[in-house]
């Protein structure tokens, strides 16, 4: 108690406190903390000007992306239907694959886990998804697609595992009605690449666009708008709330001039005959000669567009598209254009008979017993144009094309004209990606190129459509559908209209004739069918399988010797009916056993199924 010390006590105290004498401080350390902390307010207050307002909106963004996943919701493309509008292709749900890195776990192991987890679940190389990943410009997306289309199996994996950050996210598979049957024409889908963002500003990341056939040309009106979703989560990256952004829009439809059941019938008859004869490659086109409608158009082998994958480096070249980019030499199948030249150049009276025994003898002036002889492809006899077409006669033509005797002949110069005036070096403009456009050969290019002369041989060999000259199956139909109705060569079309969802149709193919020959030619041409009638009609002709078609039809056959002619790709060209065509059909076989005798059933067959599902019934 206080009361208790003493004196001593007291005083030792008193001396302990005068040890502790308070000393005044200077002014001026005051100041300079007043100064620190002065500038540490001001500091706080200006990023929080900087944060809250001039980046208000930047950091808004960055807090909403680390709480919520933007979703894309697939649109549906648009349909293609046929001229009867049955679906071509349509749309079926599906599921994709899709992998999220920001929601893969953040334990390094973890993650390499859940990679190699989903990879064998999608039966897919660890290896090149960990490249795909890493490769990947994640600027665009904040998700990669592993895998379209993922089946039932793997899509009950996935959603069993719950492996954080993978997801199956619903979109749409593209089935086409008959598969293999339309694959060139109505072609494929795939995931765009940095190429095509390079191309198209308006496409995003991981977007399906068509990559061949009517899917690749109007992409545009098929792919439609996709829809976005905002998946909102809380921090441990569960779903709290979903937004919807944007609805999705289905593509616009195609309603084109196929007709399906026709294409199907044509495809499956013409595979039989390759698959008896044990070949392997074939075309078929189909067309009206009046508009240029595409009835049907197809390539033999074909491919399934939703395995792309596995056609791609197979025998054969399943995924080219022979019938508008292939180029072959086409054979006497050119005899009725030929034929046309000379009636309109003056120098053939189609009564003029020439006779052929079975070759044709161009004497050597260096070596009068060793003669140049080209062959016919079998002993003629007297023939005039009419028969020469309906025979086929190489000898007749090789003398019209060329000259020989007193036979005045079209030569190379002129043959190269009338090729141009049907249009033979140009691209016939159908309306599919691709196409290719003939070549037509002449003297100054034989001689720029190959450094040698143009001979007469040269040109009896592209008189009757062998050589050098070569152009497309789609140039060789058109060509043919210009004679069948007097002269003019239409645009090939194979889409009539586009719709909207409303029904609005917002573009049209309107009918356009391309190349107009009529009136020069009109005359010439008609009597150019007549032999080509006869091919039909008359026992020697190289068509007359067809003559008790209940349909009267004309054609032309063709065989071209290819590879050292090693081989002979077989042609068949031909219009029904013959008084006012609605049909012509163009069908080539490469490396046929027996040449045009075996693609005539084939023609008689399809122009047989027409005239009962078509023709017959609407007359």
């Amino acid at each position: 108690m206080r009361g208790d010390l003493d004196l001593e006590d007291i005083l030792t105290d008193r001396a302990a406190e005068e040890d502790f004498l308070e000393v005044p401080l200077a002014d001026k350390v005051f100041k300079r903390l007043l100064l620190i902390v002065g500038l540490i307010v001001l500091a706080i207050a200006v990023q929080l000007v900087y944060v809250g307002g001039v980046n208000h909106s930047f950091y808004e963004k960055r807090a909403v992306v680390n709480m919520s996943d933007v979703k894309t919701e697939v649109a549906p493309r648009g349909i293609i239907y046929d001229r009867f509008h049955k679906p071509l292709v349509a749309n079926e749900p599906a599921f994709d694959a899709v992998l999220i890195p920001s929601m893969l776990p953040a334990d390094s192991e973890r993650r390499v886990e859940t990679v190699n987890a989903v990879s064998a679940m999608l039966n897919l190389d660890t290896a090149e998804v960990r490249k795909k990943i890493g490769e990947r410009d994640w600027s665009l997306s904040a998700r990669l697609v592993l895998k379209n289309n993922i089946s039932h199996d793997e899509l009950v994996a996935i959603t069993a595992a719950e492996l954080p950050g993978i997801e199956a996210d619903p979109s749409f598979e593209r089935i086409p009605s008959s598969p293999f049957v339309f694959s060139h024409l109505i072609g494929y889908t795939g995931l765009v690449n940095e190429q095509d963002l390079s191309k198209n500003e308006d496409l995003v990341i991981d977007d399906q666009i068509g990559r061949a056939g009517l899917e690749a040309f109007y992409d545009s009106y098929l792919r439609g708008v996709d829809g976005e979703k905002m998946i909102i989560r809380n921090a441990g990256g569960k779903i709290q709330d979903e937004r919807e952004v944007r609805q999705a829009e289905i593509g616009d439809a195609l309603n084109t001039y196929i007709d399906r059941d026709l294409q199907n019938y044509f495809y499956n008859r013409l595979q039989a005959t390759i698959q008896e004869l044990g070949r392997n490659i074939g075309v078929g086109i189909a067309m009206n000669p009046q508009n240029g409608e595409v009835l049907a158009l197809f390539n033999i082998p074909s491919y399934d567009p939703n395995s792309v994958s596995e056609s791609l480096n197979a025998k054969y070249e399943p995924m080219f598209n022979r019938a508008v980019s292939g180029l072959y030499s086409p054979g006497s199948t050119i005899k009725p254009l030929v034929a046309t030249g000379a009636l309109v150049e003056g120098i053939l009276d189609p009564l003029h008979q020439i006779y052929s025994p079975g070759y044709l003898d161009v004497p050597n002036p260096y070596d009068p017993s060793n003669p140049s002889r080209f062959m016919d492809w079998r002993p003629q006899g007297w023939v005039d144009m009419y028969s020469a077409i309906a025979r086929s006669s190489n000898v007749y033509f090789y003398e019209v094309g060329g000259g020989f005797g007193d036979q005045r002949g079209l030569g190379i110069s002129r043959l190269k004209k009338w090729w141009q005036k049907f249009g033979l070096d140009q691209k016939t403009g159908i309306d599919l990606p691709g196409e290719g456009s003939g070549f037509l050969p002449d003297a100054e290019w034989k001689e720029s190129t190959k450094h040698e002369p143009w001979r007469l041989g040269d040109t009896f060999n592209v008189s009757i459509g062998q050589g050098d000259f070569a152009i497309t199956p789609i140039e060789l139909l058109d060509y043919i559908t210009g004679i069948a109705n007097g002269g003019t060569l239409y645009v090939p079309r194979i889409v009539n209209n586009v719709e909207n969802q409303k029904g609005t149709a917002i573009l049209e193919n309107k009918k356009s004739a391309r190349i107009d020959l009529s009136e020069k030619t009109g005359h010439a041409i008609s009597l150019v069918r007549q032999g080509m009638r006869d091919a039909v009609t008359k026992p020697y002709g190289t068509g007359y399988l067809l003559h008790d078609l209940p349909i009267q039809v004309a054609s032309k056959t063709g065989s071209a010797q290819v590879s050292n002619n090693t081989k002979t790709n077989a042609f068949f060209v031909g219009f029904a009916p013959y008084d006012n065509p609605e049909i012509a059909i163009v069908i080539l076989v490469e490396n046929a056993r027996e040449g045009s005798l075996n693609v005539v059933p084939v023609a008689r067959d399809v122009f047989l199924w027409y005239y009962q599902n078509r023709w017959h019934k609407n007359t």
